[in-house]
């Protein structure tokens, strides 16, 4: 199953998910001048990254947002940048967070597990129910393919919704994950995990020793590291026996090279020694 890919790749490379979420102004002024065209600069600065980062990073999340927002030229460079991370080697989760239901979901599906933007993993939302997951579960079966679906996040608006009480005094992201951990049961890679993983924010301490007790078989992606305030001791407790978890950090590594001076100009180098840094804290913090 594709969960045992990334488990092993968390092995190999440790934890670290390079976000290529990757808006136009982060890209040096030196190196965007070079290109004749924006969409041109964009998908060489992702291709470099890549290539400084896929040793030891264990995957990569591409935020389609950031290549929407360009038009039919940045849906390209997302097609290319999703391709060219497959001819590395390497897996991709498609950040694109659908939670529709029926027919529209199925076309979710196919658009993002088939075609142009084939992906290994796809993020999804289920809180207009659990019937908005399903249309995905066939390609999780017949095609190698994983879903992260959003559980409790990592931002303030998350206390709006995902932590009110039910009658049971069980918060609404409590009630999801173990809706999503009976889903996944079906879907059990010989590490242990299901390939229907959880997003769950590190941003949160306070609940995550219960969490990742009582998500036992989720895999996570843990966001909210980095830029957003999280350390590898607040990430490690979301981790089991050193894996269970990959942690995204996108502007921390993409925008490394402005803590450097005269870092532009090998903004790639200063990406992959950000990602070690990251790894090895991460990896120091689980293992204690």
């Amino acid at each position: 199953m594709i969960i045992d890919r990334l488990f092993k790749s968390v092995e190999k490379n440790g934890h670290v998910c390079v976000g290529l979420d990757t808006d136009l102004q982060y890209l040096p002024v030196e190196f965007r001048n070079k290109f004749m065209h924006d969409e041109h600069a964009l998908y060489r600065f992702n291709q470099m990254i890549i290539d400084a980062t896929h040793d030891v990073s264990a995957c990569y999340k591409v935020q389609i947002a950031y290549y929407e927002a360009l038009g039919l030229k940045g849906l390209k460079v997302y097609k290319d940048t999703l391709n060219y991370i497959k001819s590395k080697g390497c897996l991709a989760i498609a950040d694109i967070k659908r939670g529709d239901i029926a027919k529209t979901a199925e076309m979710y599906a196919k658009a993002h597990f088939e075609g142009d933007f084939e992906s290994d993993f796809i993020t999804v939302n289920p809180y207009m129910g659990m019937d908005s997951i399903e249309p995905y579960l066939p390609y999780v079966k017949n095609n190698e393919k994983g879903l992260f679906s959003l559980v409790r996040t990592s931002n303030k608006g998350a206390e709006d919704i995902e932590y009110i009480e039910n009658k049971e005094n069980k918060k609404v992201y409590d009630v999801v994950g173990e809706k999503l951990l009976k889903i996944g049961k079906d879907f059990i890679g010989e590490c242990g995990y299901s390939s229907i993983g959880g997003v769950v924010g590190c941003t949160h301490i306070d609940e995550g020793l219960r969490m990742r007790q009582n998500l036992e078989k989720m895999f996570f992606l843990i966001p909210g590291y980095g830029a957003q305030g999280g350390a590898a001791s607040d990430v490690a407790i979301y981790l089991k026996d050193g894996n269970g978890g990959v942690v995204n950090a996108s502007r921390s590594i993409l925008l490394a090279y402005k803590k450097v001076e005269n870092g532009a100009s090998n903004f790639e180098k200063c990406a992959r020694a950000e990602t070690i840094k990251m790894r090895d804290e991460i990896r120091k913090a689980a293992n204690k």
